[in-house]
């Protein structure tokens, strides 16, 4: 069974940076399609970046492009979601997600959100 632990939060000010991991166990993440999504206090949860396994294409949501970018480790146990220039809108609980999902469209798996293994979460605190 797959297990999901992210980690990699905590408080950054404005403009500043952190690395959010996604490690594996119980199965590789090779073959799995990957979500990372949050939740901010009082909203809805919002897919940020979905990653497909099957033909490498990748969906960010308009609000972090050219700022978050997902990778993944060359043993394909950790998925990453790097977080830069980050800002206090980006403040909320932030989740990954596999699954093994195929014939969607990775902005189809971030609105759908099609994923039967998740993460508990890190907090993400943006503030001066």
């Amino acid at each position: 069974q797959l297990q999901l632990v992210e980690s990699g939060g905590g408080l950054v000010q404005p403009g500043g940076s952190l690395r959010l991991s996604c490690a594996a166990s119980g199965s590789t993440l090779d073959y799995y399609a990957i979500g990372w999504f949050r939740q901010a206090p009082g909203k809805e949860r919002e897919g940020v970046s979905c990653f497909s396994a099957s033909d490498g294409s990748t969906y960010y949501v308009d609000s972090v492009k050219g700022r978050f970018t997902v990778s993944r480790d060359n043993a394909g146990n950790t998925v990453y979601l790097q977080m830069n220039n980050l800002q206090p809108e980006d403040t909320a609980v932030y989740f990954c997600a596999a699954d093994l999902v195929g014939r969607i469209t990775v902005q189809a798996m971030c609105v759908i959100s099609p994923f039967g293994s998740w993460g508990q979460g890190t907090q993400v605190t943006v503030s001066s």
